[in-house]
């Protein structure tokens, strides 16, 4: 199952509706950075409010989009992490010290345009 990327404006959103397994997340990663290429987008929003729980691989594997995406010169905000999630990350040594967070998916956008503004 493939995860929906909606383009708006120039940004594009992405709301993880299910825990991912492995090749969701690696087809995940492929479309995403295709949509970028092709659309030319400038930010990104990830919403994962529903996501509770995510392994090593999914880890790396956001990690891994977040920091390809910026080299591909979109700007890249992370919104509805859970405790756990959080938790997860740094123990896992995933940092996201240069992505901007925020609590919902609405802030996320709000955050997103202001620093495409600037």
């Amino acid at each position: 199952m493939r995860i929906p990327i909606l383009k708006l404006h120039d940004c594009l959103l992405i709301s993880i509706q299910w825990e991912l397994d492995d090749q969701t997340a690696l087809q995940f990663q492929e479309d995403l950075l295709h949509k970028i290429h092709e659309t030319s987008a400038r930010g990104v929003v990830i919403d994962l409010t529903s996501i509770d729980f995510i392994d090593s691989f999914i880890a790396k594997v956001l990690g891994d989009v977040i920091s390809m995406s910026k080299l591909m010169g979109a700007k890249v905000v992370i919104t509805g992490i859970q405790p756990a999630v959080a938790i997860t990350l740094i123990e896992l040594g995933i940092r996201l010290e240069d992505v901007l967070t925020a609590l919902d998916l609405e802030k996320g956008l709000e955050k997103l345009q202001r620093e495409l503004e600037d």
